[in-house]
């Protein structure tokens, strides 16, 4: 008996063999090329690098050919070619350079684990400016988004114009196409980014590989902040009769109504006359008042008469005392009148014996 779990799992370290010459050795039976455009600014880069790219394709019996006049790239096979997948792996290439994706880079295609993906975004959100800031989203500060979607998803990732170019292994292509689409839905990719981080730690536990991940992954609500705004004036809908609205008075009605239908033509013009100077007797009216409100005075606030301020007053007798007691003590000014007499009785007694 075999357990489940170990039928489920794939060995640590295990890779699919390569395919050889000795699976094909009668080759291909026909001859299969792709072709592909390039822009104008790309042409001195393929140039330089083209040595590069047929050497690269040579190893695998592709050949590849660069026409300048009409700006394309071709890829054909050969007789010598053995691996019926190499034509496509050899197409992928030069779409990618075409993409302005570096040949460090590209060659990487022609590995067996190695696959490539072209998100096409430019149709995904309607207005410009929209599409020009959920891209920049993308990204991030100084690409620091990218590049911490590259690093969980073992892929290098190129962000141009209407496309997002991604090449690495098929897990992380996988990956990078729902976090690019979510971008352009208005998800923010950091919600993503912390949901692989979570996915990478767990994948460590061999325990929990059979079981499901769920518990642990983070689980966003989206918030709806702002309200809607109602309108300021609100349209009621009125009761529904099958009677249409009353036909409006025409202007003789009007007139037949008050009368002024039967009147003569200068009779009219004197109602009207006076009308008009009733109106403007009203307006003079209302001028004059507006301009004789600059001469009312203010109301003045009553006079608060003052409280005199309470002339009886408790004497303290003791502390007049001290206070006197202490001027005594201290000697200053003039002497009084006796201690001056004697004093000079003094005086006159020293001058006596001398």
């Amino acid at each position: 008996a075999v357990d489940e779990s170990e039928l489920l799992t794939v060995p640590d370290g295990w890779k699919e063999p390569a395919f050889t010459r000795e699976d094909n050795p009668k080759g291909l039976l026909e001859e299969s090329s792709f072709a592909t455009l390039f822009p104008k600014y790309r042409e001195a880069y393929l140039k330089e690098c083209w040595p590069l790219v047929q050497k690269a394709l040579g190893e695998h019996y592709v050949n590849a050919a660069l026409d300048l006049i009409e700006g394309s790239m071709t890829v054909t096979t050969t007789k010598k070619t053995f691996d019926p997948y190499a034509i496509i792996r050899a197409r992928d290439l030069i779409k990618l350079l075409a993409r302005s994706v570096p040949f460090e880079q590209v060659f990487r295609i022609l590995q067996d684990d190695v696959a490539c993906d072209i998100i096409k975004i430019g149709s995904l959100v309607r207005k410009r400016e929209t599409f020009i800031k959920r891209r920049a989203r993308l990204l991030g500060p100084k690409g620091s988004t990218l590049k911490a979607l590259e690093l969980l998803t073992n892929c290098y990732i190129l962000v141009q114009g209407n496309t997002v170019s991604a090449l690495g292994p098929f897990s992380g292509l996988k990956e990078v196409r729902k976090v690019v689409l979510d971008t352009m839905k208005n998800i923010h990719p950091i919600y993503n980014i912390k949901t692989l981080m979570i996915k990478r730690e767990l994948a460590k536990d061999p325990e929990l590989r059979t079981q499901s991940w769920e518990r642990f992954l983070p689980k966003f609500k989206r918030k709806n902040l702002k309200k809607r705004k109602e309108p300021k004036k609100k349209n009621t809908k009125k009761e529904y009769t099958p009677f249409p609205p009353p036909q409006p008075e025409s202007q003789i009605d009007k007139e037949l109504a008050s009368g002024e239908y039967f009147l003569k033509e200068r009779q009219r013009k004197r109602k009207k006359m006076e009308e008009i100077k009733a109106k403007q007797a009203d307006a003079v009216k209302k001028r004059q008042e507006e301009r004789n409100k600059a001469f009312i005075p203010p109301k003045e606030k009553p006079a608060v008469k003052t409280k005199k301020a309470s002339t009886e007053k408790k004497i303290d007798i003791e502390a007049i005392k001290e206070k006197v007691k202490n001027a005594k003590k201290k000697k200053l000014g003039a002497l009084p009148e006796e201690e001056v007499k004697l004093k000079m009785a003094a005086d006159e007694k020293k001058k006596k014996k001398k």
